[in-house]
């Protein structure tokens, strides 16, 4: 069963579509104002940033659609960077030579509460996989541990 899609909301200080609700709220720093960007279901917002004074110079700017987009849209787009950090912290591959072919060896790690995973995984330049095995996620993947695993015959590192 999915979650039903929320009636949008468009206030002065809360404007929200099916995904992401932008919040006008008190700056806890300073005198001024700041937007929480967050996903529907998200304990956590995406983005925090600074938010305009209205003209009293008192309270806030209130939303419309066209700020709401921008939010969105920066909002977005450092959601994908998260996502794309998350990945490269996870994912990583070098380069390697071996008996005059050039190999890829991959270490994927896969986050659980309970304990992490990792495989390393070797494949030729067409892409075909040749070696596999489990590694620990504290595996410091470098061009001379990848060359020491391939030349022992894809055998789980110590």
């Amino acid at each position: 069963m999915t979650d039903p899609i929320p009636e949008p909301i468009h206030q002065a200080r809360l404007w929200s579509d099916e995904r992401w609700t932008a919040r006008v709220i008190k700056n806890e720093d300073d005198d001024g104002w700041a937007v929480a960007m967050a996903l529907h279901g998200e304990s956590e917002p995406a983005l925090v940033g600074p938010w305009t004074m209205g003209r009293d110079k008192k309270n806030p700017k209130p939303l419309d659609n066209a700020a709401f987009l921008t939010l969105v849209k920066t909002a977005n787009e450092v959601v994908r960077r998260h996502e794309q950090q998350l990945h490269a912290q996870l994912n990583r591959n070098v380069t390697v030579t071996t008996d005059g072919r050039r190999l890829r060896v991959s270490l994927a790690i896969v986050p659980d509460d309970e304990g992490a995973t990792a495989t390393l995984t070797a494949t030729d330049e067409l892409d075909q996989p040749l070696g596999q095995s489990p590694a620990s996620p504290a595996f410091r993947l470098t061009v001379p541990s990848a060359l020491a695993w391939v030349e022992s015959g894809f055998v789980r590192p110590a």
